[in-house]
Order: structure tokens, then C-alpha cells, then sequence
């Protein structure tokens, strides 16, 4: 495998697996280009080396070929805007016109290919797709993250083609680098925030977490499930009743290995899901009939803010309240800034999952934690010990 910092593009063409699955607005404008603006420094790496770039992605779920509102054009254009330079774009990915595009670049071009999945060989992982992609170029490099949990052609399969010339490009490596850190180089105390709405999502994060951490945080809507297993009311709070049992088994193996967990003591409650709604503030255990939990109370935010502040690795998945209704945000907001605090202090801290990303976005702290993960389903996958597609295609 070769390193992307150490390579010289120069004289070469090199195929990039970007994540640009952004969203568009009805007048197919990018509207959020957080995910382009992650793969600039790979890009720039190879364009100033003297190479060419062919960035290829996918975009939505298109169902039986091209869709003009899932085009990679608009994102072509907010590229270029980016970088203020031109980038040039095809309306295919493979094919004679790809190939005749190619021809005509010249050293440092770049290139946005069409949408992948306007192929269903891309999804379905088909070899002989994959070589046409392969046939682009001299070099491949994946970085995209957020998409390395698929074994699609581009994703996977491609590196196949490469088994000389294939690397992972910066984004990829920061994002290998910041779970090393959290799942092999931590520092004790090690504190994971788990939330979101349901335990069943998260169950293997939590168990394979198990031998590192020293405290679990839980939060979101899975904290009424916890809660209910321990025989707690919780009104017309969100539950998982097929889960109880296995919530009590997580909070004994905790209690075995010596982890604290920290489950909200109270909650600020709502008669309904609404921001307008009535609120109250009530133990976490005795929240009456016609009530729900919507967010941690503020016993709860003082425990939580000092367990993270004392702590030396930090990863957060999950917001701990509604986070999207202001009147629901406390919990999200207190944590998020107990998380910049210790990061501050030394600590290294891992936001990731797209709830906790959103949430971080929001009160604009993403510069202020170590690390803001690019992938949802891929970060999750990798905490749970999983290999991924992507990654392993890569390193062999």
C-alpha cells in the first residue's frame, strides 16, 4: 500500500472514491457541502503534484437509471466554486465519452464523473463494472468514509484492479487514525456517551466498548428502556419492550466489569411531541401516564458535565434529548460544551453518528472537539469491531 502524502502524482491519473452524497435543494443547489469540502485536501494533493484527479460518487437512491435531481453536476459546480478553479464534469462514469473526457484533460485537471448508482453494478459489487471504472486510471485511492461499510465496486472491489498503486487519501487516514485512538491508544478515564432513540442500534457499540471504558453515559430515548427494566414508570415515554431484558443484561455485565453507568436521575417531560408542548421537570422513573421524556433534567446535566469533564477520551454517539426543539436542547447543549471543556484540557474527544454530528454543527463547536467523524454507518461499524469493505480492500 502506498501513502498518499509520500506519492507523487505527477504523470498520473488517479480515480478517487469521494463521498458526495450532499443534499440539493428543489433548484438542485448543494445545500450543505460539509462532505465536498472533506475531500479538498486529497483532491489538492494530487492536482498539485501534477496528476489528474477523477473524483467518482454516488448521490441519493436513484432507482433504474439516470435521474436529473440525483446528477453529480451541481456538486461540480459547488467544487469549483470551492477551489475557484474550473472542474470538469462528464454526464457518465464509464464508457467511450469518459474515456474521450479523459483524453483531452491536461496535468493538475479535475474531474466529477456521473453518479455511480445510475448503475445497478455499482451497488451490487460487479467486478466487470468495477474494471471499467479501474480502466480510468493508473491509481486508486478511497476516501470515502462514509461509504466504506459497502462492498460496492467502487468502494471495494475496484482495489482489486490495483494492487500496486491503491491508498487511502487524508480523510480516510484521519478518520482510521481518530478510532485508533479511541479503541486501541486511550487514555483511562475513557467515557462513552451512547443516545439516540433506541438501544437495539447501539447494543453492539456498548458490548464491544466493554473492556475499554470506565463510564457510560446513556441518553435519548433508549434511556426510558434502561429505565423501564429497572422497573421505573415512564409514562408514554419511547420504549423498546423487546429489549428490556437485554438492557438489564447490558447494566450487569457493566456492574461486573467495574463500569459506571450514569442514567439520567431526572427528565424534563412533555405531554406531547411538540416544542409547544407542556413541560415539567420529573425523576426519570416516575414519570406519569400521558407524559414522554424529551431531554435529561438538570440534576442529570450536573452528573453528566462532571463525569466528561474528569475524563481523558471521550466518544459521544447520540444526542441525549430532542435536540431539535429548543425547549429540548438543554441536555445535547450542556454535553456538547462538557465535551469542548475537557477537550480543552487534554482530553481527546470523537464525535460521530449523525445525530451527534448535527447537534455539533449546531452550537458551532465542530473545531472545538478532536475529531467530528464524516461517517455514520462506517464509524459505527468500526467501534463494533466489524471489518469494513473499504478499509480491508485497501490494506489486503
Amino acid at each position: 500500500m502506498k501513502n498518499i502524502q509520500s506519492f507523487d502524482f505527477k504523470g498520473f491519473k488517479a480515480i478517487v472514491r469521494v463521498d458526495f452524497n450532499v443534499p440539493l435543494s428543489n433548484e438542485l443547489v448543494v445545500i450543505d457541502d460539509t462532505r465536498i469540502r472533506a475531500a479538498i485536501p486529497t483532491i489538492e494533493k494530487i492536482s498539485n503534484d501534477g496528476g489528474i484527479a477523477i473524483l467518482m460518487s454516488h448521490l441519493g437512491r436513484p432507482k433504474g437509471g439516470p435521474e436529473k435531481k440525483f446528477s453529480l453536476g451541481p456538486v461540480a459546480k459547488r467544487l469549483a466554486e470551492i477551489l475557484d478553479r474550473p472542474v470538469h464534469f462528464v454526464d457518465d462514469c464509464v464508457g467511450e465519452k469518459v474515456q474521450k473526457k479523459i483524453e483531452e484533460l491536461s496535468e493538475g485537471d479535475i474531474l466529477v464523473l456521473e453518479n455511480l448508482r445510475f448503475y445497478p453494478e455499482e451497488k451490487s459489487g460487479d467486478p466487470s463494472f468495477a474494471g471499467k471504472l479501474a480502466g480510468l486510471a493508473d491509481v486508486y485511492v478511497n476516501d470515502a468514509f462514509g461509504t466504506a461499510h459497502r462492498a460496492h465496486a467502487s468502494t471495494a472491489v475496484i482495489a482489486d484492479f490495483f494492487p500496486e498503486k491503491k491508498m487511502f487519501g487524508y480523510l480516510m487516514e484521519a478518520e482510521l487514525s481518530s478510532v485508533q485512538k479511541v479503541m486501541k491508544s486511550y487514555e483511562k478515564p475513557f467515557t462513552a456517551i451512547i443516545g439516540g432513540a433506541k438501544v437495539s442500534t447501539k447494543i453492539g457499540i456498548i458490548e464491544n466498548l466493554f473492556d475499554k471504558i470506565d463510564n457510560l453515559i446513556i441518553g435519548g430515548g433508549m434511556t426510558y428502556t434502561f429505565i423501564k427494566a429497572q422497573g421505573g414508570e415512564i409514562g408514554d415515554s419511547l420504549v423498546e419492550n423487546d429489549f428490556l431484558d437485554k438492557a438489564n443484561e447490558i447494566l450487569q455485565l457493566a456492574e461486573q466489569k467495574g463500569i459506571r453507568v450514569l442514567l439520567p436521575s431526572d427528565s424534563i417531560i412533555a405531554d406531547e411531541f411538540s416544542n409547544d408542548a407542556q413541560r415539567l421537570q420529573s425523576a426519570s422513573d416516575e414519570i406519569p401516564e400521558g407524559w414522554m421524556g424529551l431531554d435529561i433534567g438538570e440534576e442529570a446535566v450536573e452528573e453528566y458535565e462532571k463525569c466528561i469533564r474528569e475524563s481523558r477520551t471521550i466518544l459521544w454517539n447520540g444526542p441525549t434529548g430532542v435536540f431539535e426543539f429548543t425547549n429540548f436542547e438543554n441536555g445535547t447543549k450542556s454535553v456538547a460544551n462538557a465535551i469542548v471543556q475537557a477537550t480543552e484540557a487534554g482530553a481527546f474527544s470523537l464525535i460521530g453518528g449523525g445525530d451527534s454530528v448535527a447537534a455539533i454543527n449546531k452550537y458551532g463547536l465542530k473545531e472545538h472537539v478532536s475529531y467530528v467523524s464524516t461517517g455514520g454507518g462506517a464509524l459505527l461499524e468500526l467501534i463494533e469491531g466489524k471489518d469494513l469493505p473499504g478499509v480491508k480492500a485497501i490494506l489486503g
